[in-house]
């Protein structure tokens, strides 16, 4: 599923999110919109309740607040999870699943209310691939 409005916003090639406080900035490339939103019930997502959607590692630039950015790591410390250290909002993370991209909080897209998606479906984050043990 591919999302190129959501309620009046339209997603540009080019979107700009932040956090709440406006700390931190990043510009997404997002030629596509935003590509199969999803929710995830592993143990950090369903505590940050975040909808998230995906872009490659080179489609995200931090335009302002870098020095903002506090890395959150656990379990098998592969997935980078990133947050405001000002307002403590998640904004974006380097996944687990697939380390070439970065999902990204849709809820921090400039003028996007992630209330107004359409069904967003939830991934088994319970059981990831990765922690399956081979027999």
């Amino acid at each position: 599923m591919s999302i190129k409005q959501v309620g009046s916003t339209p997603i540009q090639p080019r979107h700009r999110l932040s956090c709440h406080c406006g700390a931190v900035v990043l510009e997404l490339e997002l030629p596509e919109g935003i590509v199969n939103p999803r929710r995830c019930d592993c143990s950090i997502c369903r505590r940050k309740g975040a909808i998230v959607a995906s872009v490659k590692l080179d489609g995200i630039r931090v335009l302002q607040g870098q020095e903002h950015l506090r890395l959150y790591q656990f379990n098998t410390r592969v997935a980078r999870h990133y947050f405001c250290s000002v307002c403590g909002i998640y904004t974006h993370h380097q996944r687990r699943s697939f380390p070439d991209q970065y999902g990204y909080n849709v809820g921090c897209l400039e003028g996007v209310n992630p209330f107004e998606l359409p069904e967003v479906p939830v991934n088994d984050g319970v059981n990831h691939p990765a922690d399956r043990v081979a027999r």
